[in-house]
């Protein structure tokens, strides 16, 4: 049970004296002990910690939680000293946190990291620098401009020269780290809509004057971005922020493969440019689909729209780091042709949270956005948070650039080939099973499933649609009931989420979804899922006329 946060038999007092030895240094050695006990499990046997230590899903209602943090005052003096809270946080919060680290996790986008992730972020806490500005990180800006060319040159694969010429120029910009995917999306659009919109005669551009000075300059109603149905909402997220509006995001339909369809996507923008009133601010590319984990056909993408002179950004969030495998790499055949691209260190750099990155094949695009201040980042400074959404903002890269000096691209290789061909031995242990059917396979390492018996399998195929659609309600309640009673349990997770099946029909259906990237996952524990899943389902369903 959490113990009551107000329990405690000593009074403590915020004096001068107090706060300097609490601000400098342990208060006592209880304290060092209480630190150094805990502190040694999690630096050096971080797994072991994680597993013994911190909840998985078990059932805990939210409701009961929340009655035991309704205390809204802050307190004057302290209520506990240091060894107390360090206690608390492990004894009485990490138990009820969900254990991502767990082979068995196996559901989102959140993972085991390395150990040494922990050294490093410690590190990088104590240096406190602040990468905005040159006078708050000095070194550290420097050594993040230079992992920003090696970023670059994975993607883009530009010339020694190119590099050699940008690499540490302060006039120039290949990309800038920020808190996350989400941000990433919103900077790359930002960058395509201050290009899209700038400065002419008579007009200061759409970031000095706004977006409705700027549709009435450019004689416009609108501006669109085009992507697949399959997009994250942040992309939404981003037309919302920058004056779009997010019902302009315009969702093209997939493939029978779930990418972009091509033909459609021809379709809409040769239709859109019939109509001179609305503009495309820009066509996005999916690398790696949080749903599906499917990549659209980027090379293809980014020839329509060089033919269109419509700005291709690729949000590869996921599966950007799938380029550091020579072995996989060619399913991101195109992305060097982007305009943008999005990746995000905390999910396949295995860096702990929060880590974003954008990137720009032209090193002069991020001047659009370009902001200064008197006190900080000044004109002609090399400050990078001239050209960042980000104000103050933490030297993550130093984690990334130090993790990549440990690992090298081929142990991230190694790590990102485990997650696709086990999750390749997953889809075919899924086929193999009568209870279940593969809906999405792997393309990287993320696919979706559900549980639909033979029976009711082979009545979808010769069934008419309405009887089809009462099928897929009952399959739907089953698997979300089976999803929940397996979370519930505790042993082991996957997600859900809900696909539309058929491009005509649009039928809903919810579906399993499990994201292969802990490197101790196996297919035997994948296998142990399955026998999870199907021993829920005979138990709670055995009655079931099927």
């Amino acid at each position: 049970m959490l113990k009551d946060i107000k329990s405690n038999p000593k009074k403590l007092v915020a004096d001068w004296q107090s706060l300097m030895r609490t601000f400098i240094r342990p208060e006592d050695d209880a304290a060092r002990s209480t630190l150094l006990k805990y502190m040694e499990q999690i630096l050096f046997g971080l797994h072991e910690f994680l597993r013994t230590k911190v909840g998985f899903t078990e059932e805990q209602p939210l409701k009961e939680l929340g009655y035991r943090f309704t205390d809204t005052c802050l307190n004057e003096n302290p209520e506990k000293k240091l060894a107390d809270v360090i206690t608390d946080l492990i004894e009485d919060i990490a138990p009820y946190a969900v254990n991502v680290a767990s082979p068995y996790f196996v559901g989102h986008m959140t993972s085991a990291i390395p150990f040494f992730m922990v050294h490093l972020k410690t590190i990088v806490a104590a240096l406190n620098q602040n990468v905005v500005k040159l006078e708050t990180s000095k070194v550290v800006s420097v050594v993040e401009k230079q992992l920003q060319a090696k970023i670059h040159r994975l993607i883009f694969q530009k010339s020694e020269d190119f590099y050699r010429e940008h690499v540490q120029n302060a006039e120039t910009t290949l990309g800038t780290f920020i808190e996350d995917g989400t941000l990433a999306n919103v900077t790359a659009l930002w960058v395509a809509r201050n290009k899209l919109l700038s400065p002419k005669p008579g007009f200061g551009g759409v970031e000095a004057e706004g977006i409705h000075a700027a549709y009435k300059a450019y004689d416009i109603d609108r501006l669109i971005v085009i992507v697949s149905a399959l997009h994250h909402y942040s992309i939404k997220k981003a037309c919302g922020v920058l004056g779009i509006g997010n019902e302009n995001v315009i969702a093209v339909d997939m493939d029978d493969n779930n990418r972009i369809d091509m033909e459609a996507l021809e379709k809409v923008i040769s239709q859109i440019r019939e109509n001179n009133r609305t503009g495309i601010l820009a066509v996005i590319g999916i690398a790696g689909a949080t749903e599906t984990g499917t990549v659209d056909p980027l090379k293809q993408m980014a020839m329509v729209c060089s033919r269109y002179r419509v700005h291709f950004h690729v949000d590869a969030a996921w599966g950007g780091p799938t380029l550091m495998s020579a072995k996989y790499r060619h399913i991101l055949d195109g992305i060097e042709l982007a305009d943008s691209v999005t990746i995000d260190g905390h999910k396949q750099f295995y860096m702990p949270m929060t880590c974003g990155m954008v990137y720009f094949r032209d090193p002069t695009h991020m001047d659009s956005v370009r902001y200064h201040s008197n006190y900080v980042i000044r004109p002609g400074s090399a400050d990078l948070g001239i050209k960042s959404l980000a104000g103050s903002r933490e030297a993550v890269s130093l984690v990334l650039d130090s993790a990549l000096k440990i690992m090298g691209t081929q142990g991230y290789a190694l790590l990102i080939e485990h997650g696709i061909e086990t999750a390749h031995e997953f889809a075919d242990e899924i086929r193999s099973r009568k209870l279940f059917q593969l809906v999405t396979p792997p393309e990287l390492n993320i696919l979706t499933y559900r549980i639909c018996p033979e029976p009711m399998a082979e009545k979808l195929v010769r069934t008419k649609v309405e009887e089809r659609y009462e099928i897929n309600e009952r399959l739907n309640h089953i698997n979300m009931s089976v999803q929940r009673m397996q979370r519930e349990a505790g042993k082991s997770f996957v997600s859900r989420t809900t696909l539309t099946k058929g491009r005509r029909n649009g039928e809903k259906i919810i579906v399993l979804r499990s994201v292969i990237m802990n490197p101790m996952t196996t297919i035997e524990i994948l296998r142990q899922i399955l026998d999870e899943q199907e021993d829920i389902f005979f138990s709670s369903f055995r009655s079931l006329d099927i």
